[in-house]
């Protein structure tokens, strides 16, 4: 029997790498999109350590560009489509990110549609819920919440938005005959395949160095990479009727929630990890020197409260906790030598 091939968008980043060992491992040839050969060698070498690789394929595809989509989706069972910038602080130009994360998802979709591949995930992110909202909100975001537009909505968080709400205006307008859902990740931890440590591993890595002697009093949702690759898996495969919106958040946890367990598991190699947290006024004060503070001041000592019982009945998954999955994002910093 032919095993049924899944095309992953963006296959080199730290989270569609996860999802093609999850989808290789669980019987699908995948195929999946670099923008060189170069590229392409290093995704293979890495996730030749995690699975058989004979059923990998990796093609050239630019979310700027049609040349090679319409290849690229030929025969295909799925697509997860991965492939979007994730910077760590926001460009100059928005347009930099909202582009290519807008037209590039519309551009794949369509290809997709026109190959009759007859299942679609879009890797969104929990920023297409939370902005834009009241600070003194009491009721928890759920998968109906929407990010509402504004004068402190970043370019990054306007370009998820703008790139889920584009492919489902575009399905709803068009009635096309594709089963389409979106996973919107919160702020991923876990472990690292190699060298390509994304923005999140930045983070990490910079508390590991000892760049911050405390940590501010910051809340996130957030969620360990190998449950949202199989969370990918789960959304491409599910009974659920088309439309699906599933966020992937284990739950919300300050930046000392992620730092005590890293220190506890990691000893000597996380004595630069702070175990306390910054006041807020020294925050601020920092801010006026230091872009990346300034953009957290507004969020200080504001906690995320997300309900996403929906999603785990739906999928029926449960999720790592931060303190299984920050250490496991520290330790293997450590391991491959970037600390």
């Amino acid at each position: 029997m032919t095993q049924p091939t899944v095309l992953i968008t963006g296959i080199s980043g730290f989270i569609a790498k996860h999802c093609a060992i999850e989808m290789l491992n669980h019987g699908y040839r995948v195929r999946g999109t670099v923008r060189s050969s170069a590229k392409a060698d290093e995704v293979r070498a890495t996730l030749a350590k995690y699975a058989d690789t004979s059923q990998l394929e990796l093609v050239n595809a630019d979310l700027l560009a049609d040349a090679g989509w319409a290849e690229a989706c030929a025969g295909g069972a799925g697509v997860l489509h991965l492939a979007s910038p994730f910077p760590v602080s926001d460009p100059k130009d928005p347009q930099e990110l909202i582009r290519p994360a807008v037209d590039g998802s519309l551009r794949v979709l369509k290809a997709a549609i026109a190959a009759k591949v007859p299942r679609f995930v879009q890797t969104s992110s929990v920023v297409a819920v939370l902005g834009g909202h009241p600070r003194d909100r009491s009721s928890a975001f759920t998968e109906a919440d929407w990010t509402v537009d504004g004068p402190d909505i970043g370019a990054y968080m306007r370009s998820k938005t703008l790139a889920e709400r584009a492919a489902r205006d575009y399905l709803t307008e068009t009635g096309a005959n594709i089963h389409y859902a979106s996973v919107n990740p919160g702020f991923v931890l876990g472990p690292l395949l190699d060298n390509d440590i994304g923005s999140s591993g930045e983070v990490i890595r910079m508390f590991l160095r000892g760049k911050y002697p405390g940590c501010p009093k910051l809340s996130f949702p957030v969620v360990d990479v190998r449950d949202i690759a199989l969370m990918h898996r789960l959304a491409l495969e599910t009974e659920q009727p088309s439309g699906g919106r599933y966020l992937g958040v284990s739950g919300s946890a300050w930046f000392i929630d992620m730092m005590r367990p890293i220190k506890q598991k990691l000893g000597p190699a996380a004595r630069k990890v702070p175990s306390f947290e910054l006041p807020n006024f020294m925050i601020r004060l920092v801010a006026q020197v230091d872009p990346a503070a300034r953009g957290i001041v507004a969020d200080l000592g504001h906690e995320v409260n997300i309900d996403n019982s929906l999603t785990r009945a739906a999928l029926g998954i449960s999720f790592r906790g931060v303190e299984e999955s920050a250490p496991a994002m520290a330790e293997s910093l450590v391991a491959l030598g970037l600390v």
